[in-house]
């Protein structure tokens, strides 16, 4: 995905700005809560939950060429964002796994988890081993960039034309942690401090990777080390669902 545009004034009003914005901050926390919470055991989930994917990522792109009026130029792998983007999310699947399997699997924080996540797989129609590792490979490899390109390319790089670096990543990364609020709560619901806590993980890893995406100017450090953390909590689902008891 690209990493890079003409550098310009604002194409838009600033009003139009701001509502764009707007729209990227809050729309994978509505659709998340409407898919993953009212639509919960509907057959319309799998429709919802990718519609709603197809909507998301296809705006950012669409603003920038369309209304902005903005080229979009593609940046060369960087060797050193890549290096530092695997040491990053070795790092945190390194912290993370032995937290999992030395403390978290067996602790009150995840009693109720493998039930919950079996009920959204289930949902999802991920109800076998197979499928979910399909579905674990697309989320890690392709989604992960995904999402970079929607929060770091696109929400954090137009915040910060507006309001400068620092506030730009504590706004976009709070913008990402909020829809994963929803996912983790409906993953354990037995402790809100629970959810706080790993919400506040991924809170910071946004942070990280709008700091390395800044530091080097592309999205394959942060995309390697994003997929590396999702390989993780992907393997972590995978032994917490009662198929692998």
């Amino acid at each position: 995905m690209a990493d890079a545009t003409e550098t310009r004034d604002l194409e838009t009003t600033v009003s139009a700005h701001w509502a764009a914005l707007a729209l990227v901050m809050l729309l994978p926390t509505v659709a998340t809560l409407l898919y993953f919470v009212v639509l919960s055991g509907n057959p319309l989930t799998q429709v919802v939950y990718f519609s709603s994917k197809v909507v998301q990522f296809a705006f950012p792109l669409a603003w920038v060429l369309l209304v902005q009026r903005r080229r979009v130029r593609p940046a060369r792998p960087d060797r050193r964002s890549i290096v530092a983007g695997i040491l990053l999310g070795a790092a945190g699947v390194a912290i993370g796994l032995p937290a999992y399997f030395g403390y978290f699997k067996h602790s009150p924080w995840l009693a109720s988890a493998p039930d919950l996540i079996l009920a959204k797989v289930d949902d999802m129609g991920l109800s076998n081993p197979a499928a979910y590792l399909m579905f674990s490979v697309f989320l890690s490899v392709a989604h992960s960039l995904l999402e970079e390109y929607y929060w770091r390319w696109f929400a954090f790089g137009q915040l910060q034309r507006v309001t400068g670096v620092v506030p730009a990543i504590v706004v976009s990364s709070a913008a990402f942690m909020s829809h994963h609020v929803i996912v983790i709560h409906q993953f354990l619901q037995s402790s809100w401090g629970a959810t706080l806590f790993f919400s506040l993980c991924v809170g910071l890893g946004g942070a990280v990777w709008a700091w390395l995406y800044r530091r080097y100017g592309s999205l394959y450090g942060p995309w390697a080390s994003h997929l590396l953390i999702d390989c993780g909590i992907m393997w972590i689902g995978f032994d917490l669902i009662p198929w692998h008891a």
